[in-house]
């Protein structure tokens, strides 16, 4: 990629977190690993951006094989999401999309970034942006039962709401994994990014990426979550989209039952390591304000056994 592979609201995160990654991986094409990696997967957790411009996070699944790069500009995946998903409308052509590839059995990840140029039938072909992948750190292990894979999800509608309600806010309480759907700032801004060193299109698009920690590590204030912000890989693609959109969605999986909790809301980061000291191995905390969310009983085919947890998760606490 020629300058940087990092927006300007990247880069602003980057110095308020006190320095940026020592080097970075990210391309503008899948590498051969990246490649291979996709095609083995019988899963995938998706970004969506929706005609007024809210991101939305989904899981789409289906035999290995379904994601295919026929070079490593493309990528195809041979997936759509049910009519329940509220996503569905949004994965269409001329869209921005973010992937996350990730094997929980491995604590494997690696993220495509791009466009849908085409949408049919049975899939969606994505033309990629960017290309990279991520540190296994707070990823906790899960097994996948063999038996569920390939097969279709139930057609039950989803159930919408505008507040968290009991059943919501046990699901996030229980959890130890989520993922956070984000996306960049139009590109009608995308010229502020030369001003701070990035390149014109550096950044520019969705994104989705991981998020792990001891069950109970999302606080829950009505319909506020605050979320500490562990050590990563310091490229802060997720809060460096924040700072310029702070529109966002967070998915929570119950990886039991196949239940799925998707949220739309505001985000909003507190820089002060002040405040990160309520909860062990944070260094900083954010807050989603819930706007609107779907509960989708059963909705992906997928179950998991829980295997054990990240090294790196056991080192972080609850909050005091």
């Amino acid at each position: 990629m020629h300058g940087s592979p990092f927006s300007a609201d990247e880069l602003a995160a980057q110095a308020l977190a006190g320095g940026g990654p020592r080097g970075h991986g990210i391309q503008d094409f899948m590498s051969e690993q990246s490649r291979h990696f996709f095609g083995q997967l019988p899963y995938l957790f998706v970004a969506a951006i929706d005609a007024g411009g809210w991101p939305l996070a989904t899981l789409l699944s289906g035999r290995p094989g379904f994601l295919r790069a026929p070079d490593p500009t493309i990528l195809r995946i041979d997936a759509v999401p049910d009519a329940a998903d509220p996503a569905a409308i949004s994965l269409v052509p001329d869209r921005l999309i973010g992937v996350l590839g990730i094997d929980l059995s491995t604590r494997r990840r690696n993220r495509v970034n791009g466009r849908i140029v085409d949408r049919d039938a049975v899939g969606i072909t994505v033309a990629v942006s960017q290309s990279f992948g991520n540190c296994p750190q707070y990823i906790q292990r899960r097994a996948l039962d063999g038996s569920e894979i390939g097969r279709s999800s139930a057609a039950i509608p989803a159930e919408s709401f505008g507040h968290l309600d009991e059943a919501a806010q046990s699901a996030i309480l229980a959890a130890d994994t989520f993922f956070v759907a984000s996306r960049s700032r139009s590109a009608d801004d995308a010229d502020q990014s030369a001003a701070h060193g990035a390149s014109h299109s550096a950044g520019l698009g969705a994104d989705i990426s991981h998020r792990g920690g001891r069950p109970g590590f999302v606080r829950i204030d009505g319909d506020v979550l605050t979320i500490p912000d562990f050590r990563g890989n310091r490229y802060f693609n997720t809060l460096g989209n924040l700072i310029g959109e702070p529109r966002a969605s967070l998915l929570f999986v119950d990886f039991q039952t196949g239940d799925l909790l998707q949220l739309q809301g505001h985000a909003e980061i507190e820089w002060n390591a002040a405040a990160a000291e309520q909860i062990t191995g944070a260094e900083r905390l954010w807050r989603f304000h819930v706007t609107r969310g779907w509960r989708r009983k059963a909705a992906s085919p997928l179950r998991w056994s829980f295997v054990d947890y990240s090294r790196t998760t056991t080192a972080t606490g609850l909050w005091h």
